[in-house]
């Protein structure tokens, strides 16, 4: 999560004001874990069963990290707490089933050392709040070799223990919820985020169908692809040359997202379905930006798809949408 998500997070969620001088309640770091292991749970399928789909791959294991200086002075006691933190690094939720879960990684580890790398300890009391020490876990994880076992060295209850984590291979991207943004969605190359609100009373695979989405527009390379053509995605996004690219690009990620959906197994229709009923929620309706299709329009096309798809009994299927991402946009 981003880094002062972890504290504006008890502004949107924490049910009480905390006693003064005190951090949020545990009920409220209890919600956090559970959204970000639906996050984690969510983003594990879809890349794990989309793997043949992507060229830029990193092993997967199936546990979200955090570190104890994401979360601010005032909260970080609490947090420390309620997420047994016993060194700066620690994991946050296990995906049942997924390889960390299998190799007996728990939640509330504390992460002391990744294939050798050590990861620091706890922090001083007057440690700066940032992501840093998450970010720089994560990448010692995502760029190491692909099918190889990952080695960690966990503490637990004050004992140091060596887990060894057999990894499913699948494609490249961080997965992150933006808080304060409502129902945004966004996708930079590398990072995934979407906002809190859908985690709010949106089904799995409802946000499964967001985070595709976005998803699809890391496989395809979209960002530096439209820097390449510099493209001004600012005031000037919906004019001109801008607009049309811009639009071409989502309009590929809905293509993209409903064949990564359907090989990850949630129902392809649940797409087309989506757009029907929560889209104008999502879009905007008659204030959506013309640089992404109405909702109705998606609902249409998407529909069309899904049947395609349903024909189709092989997985993963590989459309020719991604054959695209080393074309220039023009």
């Amino acid at each position: 999560m981003p880094t002062i998500a972890r504290s504006l997070l008890f502004l949107l969620l924490a049910a009480a004001p905390a006693p003064k001088n005190e951090g949020p309640p545990p009920a409220f770091f209890e919600t956090l874990r559970a959204a970000d292991l639906r996050m984690a749970t969510i983003a594990y399928r879809l890349t794990t069963a989309n793997a043949a789909l992507c060229d830029r791959l990193q092993p997967q294991l199936g546990m979200p990290i955090h570190a104890l200086t994401q979360y601010g002075p005032a909260t970080r006691t609490a947090a420390a707490t309620a997420f047994g933190f016993e060194s700066t690094v620690g994991v946050e939720a296990v995906v049942p089933g997924a390889p960390a879960d299998k190799a007996g990684v728990r939640a509330n580890d504390s992460i002391v050392a990744i294939n050798g790398t050590e990861q620091p300890g706890l922090p001083t009391a007057d440690a700066a709040e940032g992501a840093g020490a998450r970010d720089a876990a994560e990448a010692v994880i995502a760029t190491a070799p692909v099918g190889k076992p990952v080695r960690l060295t966990v503490l637990r209850g004050g004992q140091r223990l060596p887990i060894t984590v057999q990894p499913v291979t699948g494609c490249r991207s961080r997965f992150e919820i933006l808080l304060g943004s409502g129902l945004d969605a966004t996708a930079d190359g590398a990072i995934v985020q979407i906002g809190e609100r859908f985690f709010e009373g949106y089904t799995d695979a409802e946000i499964a169908v967001v985070v595709s989405h976005e998803l699809a527009h890391n496989i395809l390379r979209h960002r530096e692809r439209l820097d390449a053509a510099k493209i001004n995605r600012g005031l000037l996004a919906e004019l001109g040359r801008n607009g049309r690219l811009i639009r071409e690009t989502e309009d590929q990620a809905d293509l993209l997202g409903i064949y990564l959906l359907a090989n990850a197994g949630y129902d392809p229709m649940s797409a087309p379905k989506f757009w029907r009923q929560k889209g104008g929620t999502i879009d905007g309706g008659l204030f959506r930006s013309r640089t992404h299709a109405s909702s109705k329009a998606r609902a249409e096309v998407l529909e069309a798809a899904a049947r395609e798809i349903a024909a189709t009994p092989t997985r993963p299927i590989i459309p020719p949408v991604v054959a695209t991402r080393d074309v220039p946009l023009r």
